[in-house]
């Protein structure tokens, strides 16, 4: 069975070397990290990084291959999901990606490669509720967010929640999908806010 998930984009805005390098493993947490399949975690995830940080991952170790401007690193992630890094032309300017491709999926490269085409030249710059809540996870520090323990009911157990503040009460956990369009509004940063919202491509 396929382990090729969506491609989807989690982070808004460049990420610079720290950025990049904190969102290399957005789920180090996961208490079931280690069990069984889990290139379905990864494949498919994909944000904008800068010309120095491209530039840096390429140097640092030679790469399984280069095809162009587009180069995979020999170290994989899991099973046969690794980094894929392109270079990539998109109205008049070269801007620069990481991604998850799993190499077992023939096509997954290219397949990428479109879709990260596909949404930034879009005409109107917005934010699908998906992108909104992976933007959340990808730069809520640790210590506020994690995953829902056993104390939580049965079902959503191992999936993710961040911390809100809810004023005279306190702090308290939510699970990350469950969050209102407030709640979503209040973890963003202000310039991500008010964005329109789009259908996920």
């Amino acid at each position: 069975m396929s382990s090729i998930s969506l491609p989807r984009k989690v982070f808004q805005g460049v990420a610079k070397r720290a950025e990049m390098f904190r969102m290399f493993d957005r789920h180090a947490k996961r208490p079931d990290r280690f069990d069984g399949h889990q290139s379905a975690t990864y494949a498919g995830e994909w944000f904008e990084i800068d010309e120095t940080s491209y530039t840096y991952m390429l140097d640092i170790l030679p790469p399984l291959w280069m095809r162009g401007p587009i180069f995979a690193m020999r170290e994989f992630m899991t099973g046969s999901v690794t980094s894929v890094f392109y270079a990539i032309r998109i109205d008049d300017a070269v801007r620069y990606f990481h991604t998850y491709c799993d190499l077992s999926e023939p096509n997954s490269v290219e397949a990428m490669r479109t879709a990260i085409v596909d949404r930034e030249t879009r005409p109107v710059r917005a934010m699908s509720r998906e992108e909104r809540l992976e933007h959340i996870w990808s730069t809520t520090a640790d210590d506020y967010r994690g995953y829902a323990g056993s104390r939580w009911p049965k079902p959503v157990q191992g999936h993710r929640t961040v911390m809100l503040y809810g004023g005279k009460d306190g702090t308290f956990l939510k699970l990350l999908d469950t969050l209102s369009d407030d709640e979503i509004a209040a973890k963003l940063p202000v310039h991500l806010r008010h964005l329109p919202t789009v259908l996920a491509a």
